[in-house]
């Protein structure tokens, strides 16, 4: 190859090298100005649930939704309670929780509640929202779990107790739909969050593991503690395993489709 060959060789690989850099950075481009999906739009349709974008945002690293706890506690009856017919266990989902905590007329709350007869535990989720204009607010979450065969509302607060008086005010109300009475117990060694954004990630874990660790290992009769202490809560790999879970259903939702939509991927 002569002088000249290899010069022009070395030109128009150099020529061809800059057209696939420009060609790249034209793609990323078109990428990074694509429009993000607008917050409320569906992402998820899970039974009863309906996770937005803004749902999964806030799960990635952000205080938890309404939304984001009533999915978890959806998943959980799907998944597990399911497996034991036998259980008489209610997840309550935050929006009735607010209910219960918000309307003081007792029968009217009784009647949209589901029918506690024959349950033997509930678990309820609590905010802090005092404003009943707004069911979406508050600050805090904290998890309440009532054992009506034992007459003891137990209350487990990531937060050294933040949400005491909104728990005891829950159990209170609570009482009253049953009809029966509850003693008010708040765990004081319940695991401690380390930022001010963990607090529904520590729900739905403590609620998995006093459901599966606590409430369905033991025989029927058989007493059981219902101590947190020595268990540590893993807030970041808790954020992505529920992640991986909802995009696992969501790629399982996508499967399921007969023909392509705008609807999102459902499972029920």
């Amino acid at each position: 190859m002569t002088l000249r060959e290899r010069f022009a060789r070395k030109l128009n690989d150099s020529v061809s090298s800059n057209k696939q850099r420009r060609t790249r950075k034209l793609r990323s481009r078109k990428v990074q100005l694509s429009p993000s999906p607008s917050p409320e739009k569906p992402y998820l349709s899970y039974y009863d649930t309906l996770l937005t974008y803004e749902d999964i945002k806030a799960l990635k690293h952000d205080w938890l939704t309404d939304n984001n706890i009533a999915f978890w506690e959806e998943f959980l009856e799907q998944e597990t309670l399911a497996k034991f017919p036998q259980a008489r266990i209610c997840l309550l989902r935050p929006s009735m929780t607010f209910l219960l905590m918000k309307n003081k007329d007792t029968e009217m709350v009784r009647s949209a509640l589901p029918d506690f007869r024959g349950i033997t535990h509930i678990f309820l989720p609590i905010n802090d929202n005092r404003n009943v204009s707004a069911p979406e607010g508050g600050s805090h979450w904290s998890l309440l779990l009532v054992s009506i065969i034992d007459g003891v509302a137990f209350h487990y607060d990531s937060m050294d107790g933040s949400n005491n008086a909104e728990a005891w005010e829950a159990s209170k109300r609570l009482s009253s739909v049953l009809g029966k009475a509850l003693r008010f117990h708040c765990l004081p060694d319940s695991p401690q969050q380390e930022n001010g954004s963990d607090c529904g990630v520590f729900v739905c874990i403590t609620m998995r593991h006093l459901l599966v660790k606590r409430l369905l290992s033991v025989n029927a009769g058989e007493k059981v503690s219902m101590s947190m202490a020595q268990k540590a809560i893993d807030s970041i790999g808790a954020r992505k395993e529920m992640l991986k879970i909802i995009e696992n259903l969501r790629k399982e939702g996508e499967r399921r489709r007969l023909t392509p939509n705008n609807t999102p991927p459902r499972i029920d």
